[in-house]
């Protein structure tokens, strides 16, 4: 049981990519999901959880009105919109689940599976 991001590439500083979360062997809408990501000597952070069935979503202060999650249940599949894309964004993006409500902290989520690279440089 595992959520695969994909959607990652190389982008200028403005830019904007979305990353998509699909996962096998369970239906998106019943857990939470959140995206992380991790830089390179850091910590996995989490930048936006959202609450099951996307009711309430939480963002890291200093992704907040440029990242935007969304979930589309027809396709069992969680998006992470982003735009105005940073050099500190440079991070590979992950995807978790979890039962607990109104949680992003790592060691509450699961069902990690390989992230996508997101790299913004210019």
């Amino acid at each position: 049981v595992q959520l695969q991001a994909s959607g990652g590439g190389s982008v200028q500083p403005g830019g904007s990519l979305t990353l998509s979360c699909s996962p096998s062997g369970f239906t998106v809408d019943d857990y939470a999901i959140g995206w992380f990501r991790q830089a390179p000597g850091k910590s996995r952070e989490g930048i936006a959880c959202m609450s099951k069935r996307g009711a309430d979503t939480y963002y890291l202060s200093s992704v907040k009105g440029r990242f935007s999650a969304s979930r589309d249940s027809g396709k069992n599949t969680v998006y992470l919109q982003m735009n105005s894309l940073k050099p500190e964004d440079t991070a590979v993006y992950y995807c978790g689940s979890t039962t607990f409500y109104g949680s992003c902290h790592v060691r509450d989520f699961g069902s990690w599976g390989q992230g996508t690279q997101v790299t913004v440089s210019s």
